[in-house]
C-alpha cells in the first residue's frame, strides 16, 4: 500500500478521531473507507455526466413520459 499525506483543519481531525473511536478503527481505516466511498461515488457521477452528454441519447420531455407512466396505472 502507497501512503499519503494531507493537512485538513484541526476540527476535522477531531470528528475524524471521534468517529474512530466510535467505530473501533483506526484513523487510516475511516478515511481508507470515506475516500473508496467517496470515489465510488466520483466514478458514479462521472458516467452520469457522460451520458448526458451523448449526444445520441435522445431527450425525453417529461411531460409525456408522466403522461405514459399515467397511462399505464
Amino acid at each position: 500500500m502507497d501512503q499519503i499525506t494531507a493537512r485538513v483543519p484541526h476540527a476535522m481531525v477531531e470528528a475524524l478521531d471521534a468517529a474512530a473511536s466510535t467505530l473501533r478503527r483506526s484513523r487510516a481505516d475511516v478515511v481508507r473507507e470515506a475516500l473508496e466511498r467517496y470515489l465510488e461515488e466520483f466514478d458514479d457521477l462521472a458516467v452520469a455526466v457522460e451520458r448526458l452528454r451523448d449526444p445520441g441519447d435522445p431527450v425525453l420531455d417529461w411531460d409525456e413520459v408522466r403522461s405514459d407512466l399515467l397511462r399505464l396505472r
